[in-house]
């Protein structure tokens, strides 16, 4: 398939091209150049209509969408259609994640991965175990009776995944350190997460090879001014990620701001962390056997406490760019040229140029959603 974009205003990831022509052949972005296609152009011509041609996003943390979640359904079949679920909100790739459950669930969620990717389901970069190495005062929603210290024991299931990336989320004082620089030279991304770790702990475990903070803010020991916790670290360190997401729950914009003004550039990723409301018509589903419900884009045990959340990734761009006054372009690369970074797919994913997978959204200057490709080939 051949495919000629013209007539819009092509954002690379670095700058804002306009009159240029975006040629796709397969999968895979061909060339970006100035004026129209030749007369003798054999392939499709797509007219953007004025509108932006921006990077597919990718999300780091998605639990479930279109009704599925990916604890009760580890298959492939499963994250197919979590990922299309996901599609039509601009996420062109992403980790299926892994909520804390049995060890039988983490091997099969780590071979359902494997099975997608080899089945080809485009956008299927990995697979995100969050958890059971977690720590129980900062439990959120997860089942505490599956957690565990994470021990040498537990590298070979972590780092089992053959094809994609695997990122963990842990508690860095409930492991081992060491397990965590045994887990990163084997390429597995690990993240602090759920934890009531303090500074110094927190320090430690970036020394081991810690590259990341998931959903910051929440769940973790809090910056005070004696006692810079696991968000100090995350804000002073240089390298790390930090995931962030940004639905005006979980998170309150002011703090988002300080925090997004404080890291170093480059390194917050935007998240949705995902649950099964999302491109569903139902709005309530279960976790470990408790009703969750999704209201005003909200999700929240009966107890009212935050059970992941029911946003989509569209939305959280657009939330950067009116309430915490990002620019348009910074907040897309948040949700894009960023995560790709973390995973190491920035030859792939990110930007858009000339051997890029093709995988965009076309978008409107308030970001609505006319159009996404995934790898070449029209999904919304």
């Amino acid at each position: 398939m051949k495919q000629a974009f013209i007539n819009g205003a092509i954002f690379t990831g670095d700058e804002v091209l306009h009159g240029y022509t975006l040629y796709c052949e397969g999968e895979r972005i061909s060339a970006l150049t100035s004026g129209d296609p030749a007369s003798e152009y054999d392939g499709e011509i797509i007219d953007l209509d004025g509108k932006r041609l921006v990077p597919g996003f990718i999300d780091l943390q998605v639990n479930g969408g279109g009704g599925v979640l990916f604890n009760d359904d580890t298959s492939a079949a499963g994250i197919e259609a979590i990922v299309k679920a996901h599609q039509p909100y601009g996420t062109v790739a992403m980790l299926p994640t892994l909520i804390s459950d049995s060890h039988d669930k983490i091997a099969a969620a780590v071979q359902a991965t494997d099975d997608a990717i080899e089945q080809s389901v485009a956008g299927v970069l990995g697979v995100h175990l969050e958890g059971p190495f977690l720590n129980p005062c900062r439990k959120g929603v997860h089942n505490p009776d599956y957690f565990s210290a994470l021990e040498h024991d537990f590298v070979p299931m972590l780092s089992a995944l053959r094809h994609g990336r695997t990122l963990v989320t842990m508690a860095p004082e409930q492991s081992e350190l060491a397990v965590i620089r045994q887990l990163t030279e084997r390429g597995v991304l690990v993240f602090a997460g759920h934890t009531g770790a303090d500074y110094q702990q927190t320090k430690a475990a970036l020394e081991q090879g810690l590259c990341g903070f998931t959903h910051l803010f929440n769940a973790m020991t809090p910056m005070q001014s004696r006692e810079p916790g696991v968000v100090g670290a995350a804000l002073e360190d240089k390298h790390s990620w930090c995931g962030l997401i940004v639905d005006g729950y979980h998170v309150s914009n002011a703090t988002l701001k300080v925090a997004i003004a404080a890291k170093q550039n480059g390194k917050m990723v935007l998240v949705t962390d995902a649950m099964p409301s999302v491109g569903a018509e139902s709005k309530s589903f279960t976790l470990n056997g408790e009703l969750i419900t999704a209201s005003e884009g909200r999700c929240a045990t009966a107890a009212d406490t935050l059970a992941g959340s029911d946003l989509d990734m569209i939305s959280a761009v657009r939330n950067c760019v009116q309430w915490l006054d990002l620019d348009w372009q910074e907040a897309i690369r948040m949700a894009s040229r960023y995560p790709a970074e973390c995973l190491g797919v920035q030859n792939d994913y990110g930007s858009i140029r000339a051997g890029f997978k093709a995988s965009f959204l076309c978008v409107d200057e308030q970001l609505n959603i006319s159009g996404v490709w995934v790898e070449g080939s029209r999904v919304s």
